[in-house]
């Protein structure tokens, strides 16, 4: 397979998921990482259960493909290995908060002056500017902070946790891979290095594309159940007899006459747009009728129509039926022993081929020797900066 980012190398100081998601994305397509594993504040993904080999399942998922060094780089000799990895590995990625990264002597002005083209980027909760850039945080105050909570969730029980770290994984992760690619676009064009500032809640509140736009444009101030999108109409999530979740979504004219005749409605009711006591009458009608019969049988009423109708599933019955199956979403990846893990396959599908992860996420400092030697260090050396703690 012909990964599109070979050739792309990258030197990833990120940890937990924003970061690694982000550089997990780049691995992928093909860049070549090196995971930059602080040798004595380890990553907490690598107590993260289960564990496969030793090694977390959830590490060996957002780190796969990335090699692992382990350094201190407080030491005296850490510094040189990572001007040594310049020569080669000229794309930064951290996290820390603004000003760590200087004090380790590592920040952008620091290694341009060694890596004059390098491509520098920053992702960090709140960006490197504004009163809020020292501030702690972690995705769900990066929502609740770019307003986007304030629309989410009941009226009745307020804002919703998401089963997933939207902020951290959608808006950050993806944004640090995004702009990694195109300042590396770039610099082929151009030569030029750059430096980039990424905040995780400016890019949380980017995704509020619609609500924003409204609002920003003079419209009402969005609130939890007031368009169509967000329970303010048919459109949202019922429970049926037995428990279980089905998703109601037909808003176009030709989906929503298939679902009021499935049910029954087709002469009380035609769109799914409603509004006021009709809005509230319709979908007690609605969950009344879904209430009626279990999860099953809708599936069948729903299976024949197009209708945008579909059954919430588990993760099981989600990696085991058509929509992943068929497209390969479920893939074995190998780790460091030989066992093949399963993970999330690469949603990204290219006609030459899929690209999909080399290698699990590996040990912390499994790959220590082996690149040490290709920067040039004796075993003698290697020996001397794991006997001083410099390497693991």
């Amino acid at each position: 397979m012909d990964y599109p980012l070979e050739g792309m190398k990258i030197l990833d100081f990120t940890y937990l998921l924003p970061g690694p998601y982000g550089t997990m994305m780049l691995s992928d397509l093909g860049a070549d990482i090196i995971k930059i594993e602080n040798l004595t504040n380890p990553d907490l993904l690598h107590i993260t259960e289960p564990m496969v080999d030793g090694v977390s399942a959830a590490y060996a998922h957002i780190n796969r493909g990335k090699k692992s060094l382990t350094i201190d780089l407080k030491k005296d000799g850490a510094r040189d290995i990572i001007h040594r990895l310049l020569s080669d590995y000229d794309i930064v990625v951290e996290q820390f908060r603004p000003g760590v990264m200087e004090k380790l002597g590592l920040s952008y002005e620091a290694l341009r002056s060694v890596a004059p083209g390098i491509i520098y980027c920053s992702l960090t909760g709140y960006g490197q500017t504004g009163s809020y850039s020292m501030r702690a945080g972690h995705d769900i105050n990066y929502m609740a902070l770019s307003g986007i909570e304030s629309f989410s969730g009941r009226k009745s029980t307020g804002p919703a946790l998401s089963g997933i770290q939207i902020a951290d994984v959608c808006a950050g992760g993806k944004n640090l891979a995004m702009a990694v690619m195109a300042a590396y676009i770039r610099r082929i064009r151009t030569g030029r290095g750059d430096y980039v500032d990424i905040s995780i809640t400016d890019s949380s509140f980017a995704l509020s594309a619609f609500q924003a736009a409204g609002f920003l444009a003079g419209g009402p101030m969005p609130d939890r159940e007031s368009d169509f999108l967000n329970g303010g109409s048919l459109y949202d999530f019922y429970r049926t007899a037995d428990g279980r979740y089905i998703s109601v979504g037909p808003l176009e004219p030709k989906f929503s006459a298939q679902f009021f005749k499935a049910l029954g409605l087709e002469d009380t009711v035609s769109s799914l747009l409603l509004a006021g006591d009709e809005l509230t009458q319709v979908k007690k009608r609605v969950e009344e009728i879904f209430a009626s019969m279990p999860l099953a049988h809708w599936q069948e009423v729903f299976a024949p129509l197009d209708a945008c109708v579909e059954p919430v599933y588990t993760l099981e019955e989600a990696v085991s039926n058509p929509p992943l199956a068929e497209r390969s979403m479920v893939v074995d990846v190998v780790n460091e022993k030989g066992t093949p893990i399963k993970q999330a396959g690469n949603p990204i599908k290219f006609a030459s081929g899929d690209c999909h992860a080399r290698r699990a996420g590996a040990s912390m400092g499994y790959h220590n020797r082996e690149i040490m030697t290709s920067l040039g260090y004796s075993d003698e050396d290697i020996d001397r900066l794991k006997a001083g703690k410099v390497i693991g």
